[in-house]
């Protein structure tokens, strides 16, 4: 017990201590996935997520302590977005011949994301502001955060169910799609990006350059199309 109370002791007044925990964390799992074949079920975030829970548990951490420490990681999600402009101009080309099947799949994954959620959400009797929060839910979660706030949900609470909704599609989408007969990596990597964007996006890069393209063409175009059909959706389903 006094070894977890010096440990606590140590992580509260330490707090970037958490941010070179979660980079070890992360390094270990994604060791773990590699050495399985990168399995679907082996995802590097959620044993991630899972195991730093379980220490924010153990040791009576905060999460305000242990966002302190980690901001450094959040600033980085802007930059890896942005890098993702690479493969695009690399496979420019591509996604300029498939520019109208992207914007149909594009229209329609967006609304059926927003109106599914706002539909189930109502028919299990869910609070509004539940409701409300799991509305953006397959945009990125920074984006989804901020669109949940101007609808009037909860940004903390969308935030937890876009990053499980973004590691529960990871996990499934190799298995779904070989169930649909799908191997074009456009089309993979676009669903990729649709329904998990930033974590299905890591996924369609390790599957494949032009699936990773393609996932973030989804991801970005899902973010922008998201925060403009969300209140139109709203407004009709209300």
């Amino acid at each position: 017990m006094n070894d977890v109370a010096a440990l606590t002791a140590w992580l509260s007044s330490s707090p970037l201590a958490w941010l070179a925990l979660t980079v070890g964390v992360w390094c270990v799992a994604d060791g773990a996935a590699a050495a399985v074949g990168r399995h679907p079920l082996a995802n590097p975030l959620l044993i991630s997520v899972v195991v730093i829970l379980i220490l924010l548990k153990a040791t009576g951490t905060s999460y305000a302590v242990y966002s302190s420490g980690v901001q450094f990681i959040e600033f980085l999600i802007g930059p890896a977005i942005v890098a993702i402009a690479v493969p695009l101009f690399r496979n420019w080309s591509t996604v300029k011949r498939n520019a109208l099947p992207i914007a149909a799949a594009l229209l329609v994954g967006s609304v059926t994301a927003v109106a599914s959620a706002l539909i189930m959400g109502r028919m299990v009797g869910l609070p509004e502001t539940i409701t409300l929060s799991l509305l953006p839910k397959s945009a990125t979660t920074g984006v989804a955060m901020a669109i949940s706030q101007s609808l009037g949900g909860e940004p903390t609470m969308t935030s937890t169910f876009t990053v499980t909704t973004s590691i529960i599609a990871a996990v499934l989408l190799v298995s779904f799609m070989r169930l649909l007969r799908i191997r074009d990596p456009a089309a993979i990597g676009f669903a990729a990006g649709l329904s998990a964007h930033s974590v299905g996006t890591a996924r369609a890069f390790q599957l494949d350059p032009v699936a990773g393209t393609f996932s973030g063409v989804a991801l970005c175009l899902n973010a922008i199309l998201t925060a403009m059909i969300a209140p139109i959706v709203l407004a009709i389903l209300r």
